[in-house]
């Protein structure tokens, strides 16, 4: 039986669209589900400007109260520029993710910076905390809103390149309006571990077209070392014109359980954790399996 790692990011990724502030002991019980339910690598918030993302305003205090709470799970965060990671070493966490968008045009209205200047700033977020692990997205890597779809790796390849010699060696691939397909996904990923092949390499997908479930599928068959999804398919890009939800959690993990995939993950105890993220979150909720009242394995579509 093949082992893959399915990573949460739905606290960050998945609520920071909701428009409405989620009480921050919601945010912290439906963590509290997705670890019941056996997952060890959850993403909990981004460091970024409560102007720019109102939901992440309890960044800091959200995660005292996990890291307080639980020694044995992965935490981390998202960090859109030294300051953001400057915040999230204050409070403990050891894993942070920048983000840089191979599109230069998604990176400025994302980050509102150059790539040029995204790479100075990852270069003094390297030097300034050499103990963190830095785990670098990638945005817009299958496409980009405003430049249109991937037509080679080789810019994917430079920019990896760039960032592996400023000491970082763990991406994360980011389909992040959801235009990827499998023959995209496996070209990008036989790419890129034959070129750098000691590095660590994970994937996010979105789910446009009902086709993450399967992009998903051809990352891990392909080398992914983790495939990341959201509790009932929140979230999106807000910077990104189009961009559709994450991949679903509760999907994801029902198809790879189903597979003979182990995961780790009791599917039944995530169900109740999605139903509880949908009575309590005014989201865009994706997922096909959370209305389900009696048998979680019939498999309906709402």
């Amino acid at each position: 039986m093949s082992k893959v790692n399915v990573v949460e990011i739905g606290p960050r990724d998945g609520f920071q669209n909701v428009k409405e502030f989620i009480p921050t002991d919601v945010k912290l019980k439906i963590i509290d589900g997705v670890i019941a339910a056996g997952y060890k690598k959850v993403q909990i918030t981004s460091f970024v400007s409560p102007k720019a993302i109102p939901q992440m305003k309890d960044a800091s205090q959200l995660t005292e109260m996990v890291l307080g709470k639980y020694s044995n799970i992965d935490f981390f965060a998202l960090v859109p520029n030294f300051y953001g990671a400057r915040s999230a070493a204050a409070v403990g966490l050891k894993e942070i993710t920048p983000v840089i968008s191979l599109s230069e045009t998604h990176n400025k209205n994302n980050v509102k910076r150059t790539k040029k200047e995204s790479l100075e700033e990852l270069r003094k977020i390297r030097q300034e905390f050499p103990d963190i692990k830095i785990t670098q997205d990638i945005a817009t890597v299958f496409g980009c809103p405003f430049e249109g779809e991937m037509k080679s790796v080789d810019p994917l390849l430079e920019l990896i390149g760039e960032i592996h010699n400023i000491g970082i060696h763990a991406f994360t691939l980011c389909d992040t309006i959801g235009v990827a397909y499998p023959t995209l996904i496996q070209q990008v990923f036989q790419a890129v571990r034959k070129e750098f092949q000691d590095d660590e390499f994970n994937v996010h997908i979105h789910d446009t077209r009902n086709m993450g479930i399967l992009n998903s599928l051809t990352a891990i068959q392909n080398g992914a070392d983790s495939v990341q999804a959201a509790i009932g398919g929140l979230g999106g890009c807000p910077f990104a014109p189009g961009a559709t939800g994450n991949t679903s959690s509760e999907d994801l993990v029902y198809m790879l359980n189903k597979c003979g995939y182990e995961t780790g993950i009791n599917f039944d105890k995530l169900l109740e954790t999605a139903k509880y993220a949908k009575q309590n979150i005014h989201g865009n909720f994706s997922g096909h399996h959370i209305n389900i009242p009696e048998n979680p394995c019939v498999i309906t579509q709402e």
